[in-house]
């Protein structure tokens, strides 16, 4: 009897926000492939690998004909962790079909945004599962060894990423009630390349410790061969990234989920930290590299990316001219949905605890009231606007003080979605390795993450670094869990560093960190101004309903909808 591999095809949402029976297409639940129709020759189950990075860029489920202007790939899913906490402020716009995300609204499982993020990273699973079932169990040829590493690692971070990200953690919401307690512990469904059907239809959440475990079993057997294969770009895995992920993983298990900590687990973390750092031979971007104009943040071709997304001109999500990333996290394009009106900024309180002398405070236009602004905006522009069309002293730019200048369009080329919308995108850098380094000691051994932070910033960021007073920006006063003063530095700095990158919501769900958008002069529109005390419970991602119906062992055990718990200030 052939195997069996489950091909997971969960509805899309279409139409406006309303009920899930009005908006979602119904759509069976799995269905069946052969390896013989996948193939089983070597050509074969090295398509499906290659598949792999393709998924990451775009996937089939693109709807281009309805109004879900977010439906474009896994870098729009990046776009949804930012705009869920407090370090992005959007401008307030028509055109942002992020809205609901930062709302708060529509979050429950009778509506379409949960059911993209799960449609999107269940779709990663599918791809390397695919992958997996090709080579078939325990394969002896090193290559196909290779290729199952390849497929195991991305699977990892699939899984890793939903485990994180519908994890029901503890939350303390202003309105009504919130129960975690029925629910606590669980993430999601597993499904590997040996599913069956049956068990499709009657899969319960697994626990955090069984999917830590899960997990683990991926990255051990990824860590043990994915060195089978050579590396045929950064859009695929490779030891140091499996190194970057596992320190990832324990970052998450050092926080257990009733807020206490497991220190081995953060000595795990540290170790792998340096080991992705050690395996890469990666280093820190310059201040070149990061300010450049042309290039920054848009080349996988850098000193410090282990893992990219890189798009090409052929592209659908290219192609379509304003559904990629360029189009959503550039403020310097004339064709992109930012530059349409929901602008890309930092806050100010944010902004203001930056040192004026590390460099990545120009990533955002300096304030006419800011040490910088002389600098960045009149004496030298040509250095750090892409052309006079966006100086800010031109009348006609649309960049304003705090917008970003962090994610440039390709080739510097604002005008042609056919060159500004190809770039790469970062998956893993190799400063998060750092900042994952410092946290993890300081969690071990307070104080040591401190002098690891120091050690960073002073030979990486800004020679002059000194400690800023981040109580002051109410960042983190408002803890419910085991964040110090120096985890709050670190984590302060981290946030500056992969601001943008889709990173930092994990950080704040994991450490129970507060979301406060209610500082004087809130850039936030004031339907979004919330204040949580510790994480926001919509970071406790809804199941989608398609998803409860067609799985029993899902009934009665959602997350709580977070929908309208929270009052606006």
């Amino acid at each position: 009897m052939k195997k069996a591999i489950i091909k997971t095809t969960l509805a899309l949402a279409i139409g406006f926000p309303m009920l899930l029976t009005s908006c979602i297409e119904d759509a069976p639940y799995t269905y069946y492939v052969t390896a013989d129709e996948l193939g089983e020759s070597s050509k074969a189950t090295e398509a499906l690998v290659w598949e792999l990075p393709v998924i990451y860029n775009m996937y089939n489920s693109m709807n281009y004909s309805s109004v879900n202007h977010y439906d474009w790939g896994y870098g729009s899913l990046m776009h949804v962790r930012d705009v869920m906490g407090d370090d992005m402020a959007i401008v307030s716009s028509g055109y942002d079909w992020y809205s609901s995300w930062e709302n708060n609204e529509y979050m429950g499982t009778d509506y379409r945004y949960p059911q993209f993020i799960w449609t999107i990273l269940y779709k990663l699973v599918l791809s390397s599962n695919n992958a997996l079932g090709a080579v078939g169990d325990a394969p002896t040829d090193e290559m196909q060894q290779g290729y199952a590493a390849l497929a195991k690692a991305c699977r990892a971070s699939a899984y890793l990423d939903l485990a994180r990200m519908y994890e029901c953690l503890d939350a303390t919401v202003d309105k009504g009630n919130y129960y975690t307690k029925l629910v606590r512990n669980l993430t999601v469904p597993i499904v590997t390349e040996q599913t069956v059907e049956a068990d499709a239809y009657n899969n319960p959440r697994a626990t955090r410790e069984e999917m830590a475990e899960f997990i683990l079993s991926d990255l051990d057997y990824a860590e043990q061969y994915i060195s089978n294969v050579s590396r045929m770009s950064k859009t695929f895995p490779d030891l140091s990234v499996v190194y970057g992920l596992k320190a990832r993983y324990y970052m998450w298990l050092g926080q257990t989920f009733v807020d206490t900590e497991d220190v081995s687990m953060y000595q795990k973390a540290a170790e792998y930290a340096q080991k992705a750092i050690s395996a890469s031979g990666a280093t820190p971007l310059t201040r070149d590299q990061w300010l450049d104009p042309k290039t920054g943040f848009n080349t996988l071709a850098t000193s410090s990316w282990l893992w990219g997304m890189q798009l090409v001109e052929e592209d659908r999500i290219v192609t379509s001219g304003i559904l990629n990333w360029t189009s959503w996290v550039s403020n310097e394009t004339s064709y992109g949905y930012a530059a349409a009106g929901p602008y890309l900024q930092i806050p100010s309180n944010y902004y203001q605890y930056i040192s004026d002398t590390d460099f990545r405070k120009l990533s955002w236009v300096a304030p006419t009231s800011g040490a910088l602004y002389q600098e960045q905006v009149i004496d030298n522009p040509d250095k750090y606007f892409i052309n006079e069309d966006y100086y800010p002293t031109n009348s006609k730019s649309p960049l304003k003080e705090y917008y970003s200048l962090k994610f440039r369009p390709g080739q510097g080329n604002p005008d042609s979605y056919l060159v500004g919308s190809v770039v790469g995108i970062p998956l893993m850098r190799v400063e998060e390795m750092y900042f994952i380094w410092a946290e993890a000691l300081a969690h071990v051994s307070p104080g040591s993450g401190k002098a690891k932070l120091d050690e960073f910033m002073k030979a990486y960021r800004d020679s002059n670094y000194t400690s800023p007073d981040v109580t002051a920006l109410n960042f983190p006063v408002q803890v419910n869990g085991t964040v110090t003063a120096e985890i709050a530095e670190i984590i302060f700095q981290k946030r500056i560093e992969l601001w943008g990158e889709g990173l930092n919501y994990f950080d704040t769900k994991r450490l129970n960190i507060s979301v406060n958008r209610t500082q004087a002069n809130s850039q936030w529109a004031s339907a979004r101004r919330y204040k949580t005390s510790g994480r926001p419970a919509w970071m406790n991602i809804v199941i989608v309903r398609s998803e409860v119906n067609s799985n029993k062992a899902l009934v009665g055990l959602n997350n709580p909808d977070p929908s309208g718990k929270y009052t606006a200030n």
